[in-house]
This record gives structure tokens, sequence and C-alpha cells, in this order.
């Protein structure tokens, strides 16, 4: 849990911002943050300017601040940038990752995944669907390979939201991805699994710019 007001602040409007509440173009200013988490107008402006830092938020002096779009250049970038950390993480995963502890925690989030469809919670989907991806990165080893993907993919969740809105069933496709991907882990098989992990990307792709 943050422990600052400023943390709060900066935690609630992320969060809003990742799970499509706050859509690319949304105005908000501090006085209405700060209403709906209970802190004054100063902790607000510190996570908004944090936020402006991340390119999450673009500040106007005196009127609030605007959840910054995500162009489709952008998106087109982000897109290309991931899959190549992604493939590059899959191949290291079989010089000298632990396999087998990767597979189960990768397993759980699959399930978490589902209860997430059952529930009809899109937001969550999408989060533990962001943690698979980069529980890959992570188990490769490369720490700064691991932040700069974090950053990448939480500029695509704002767009991944809005493609499970237009197409639920794509949510049942991602679960059965996921789950092939842990079973070629499991089996050791690493050309299958970068192959179907650069097809899940490749599908992934396709719909985000669809939706687009």
């Amino acid at each position: 849990m943050p422990n600052t007001a400023a943390e709060r602040a900066y935690a609630h409007v992320k969060s809003a911002i990742l799970d499509g509440s706050l859509p690319g173009g949304e105005l908000l200013t501090e006085g209405q943050v700060a209403e709906q988490i209970g802190v004054s107008r100063t902790p607000v402006r510190e996570a908004m300017l944090r936020l402006e830092a991340e390119g999450m938020l673009r500040l106007y002096p005196k009127k609030g601040a605007m959840v910054v779009p995500v162009t489709a250049a952008e998106a087109e970038n982000v897109i290309e940038a991931r899959a190549l950390l992604e493939n590059w993480a899959a191949r290291r995963l079989f010089v000298d990752a632990p396999l087998q502890e990767l597979a189960s925690q990768l397993s759980q989030l699959v399930e978490q995944m589902r209860g997430a469809q059952d529930a009809g919670d899109v937001g969550s989907f999408s989060t533990i669907d962001r943690t698979f991806h980069e529980s890959i990165v992570a188990a490769a080893g490369n720490d700064i390979l691991t932040r700069v993907y974090r950053s990448l993919r939480e500029r695509q969740i704002c767009l991944s939201v809005s493609v499970m809105r237009v197409s639920r069933e794509r949510m049942t496709v991602a679960i059965a991805e996921h789950t092939r991907l842990v079973e070629l882990l499991c089996a050791g098989d690493a050309e299958g699994f970068v192959g179907h992990l650069d097809q899940h990307m490749a599908d992934a792709a396709a719909h985000l710019r669809k939706a687009r």
C-alpha cells in the first residue's frame, strides 16, 4: 500500500489510466483527485508531475491535466519494441533460467486470468496479462531491460483494455495461447516456445491495430 499522500494520489490516477477508467484525452483537475481520495491538492500536484514525467499526463497550468492518448505511431513503436524484447527474453530463458519455477508461476497467472474472465473483470485480466509477459522478461535476468519493458507495457495496457472491450472472445483466445506457452515451457521446447510467443505477439498486435 502507498504510504504517503503523494504516493496514494499517484497510484490512484495511474491505476485509473491503466484500467481505462481515465481514457486518453480525458481531463482531470487536482481538486477532483484530491476529493476522490481525501487528500490536499499539494500531493496530487506532486503525483501529476510524476505522471507527466512518465508520459501519462500533460499538465496545463491553472486548468488541470489531460491523459495523454497513445497515438497510432507510438502504438506501432511500442509493439515493435515489445516483440524484440520478448523474443530475446524467450531465447535467454532456455540458457540458464529456472524453467519449472517460471512455468509454475505462469500457470498460476493463467488461472487468475480465467477467474478474471469469469468475473467479467477486463481491467484485472489486462493487468494479469501484463504480469504474465513481464515475468517472462524478468526471468531472463536483465534488470535494465525488464524496467524498459515494464514502461512499454504500461503504455500498451491502455490500448489492451479497449481491445478486450471490443472483442471479449479475445480473452478466451489469450488464455488458450498463454496455456500453450506454459506447456511448451514445461516441455523444454525452446524453439516451440519462441515461435508460439512470436505468433501470440503478432496476433495481439493485429487486434490492437484493428481496435484503433
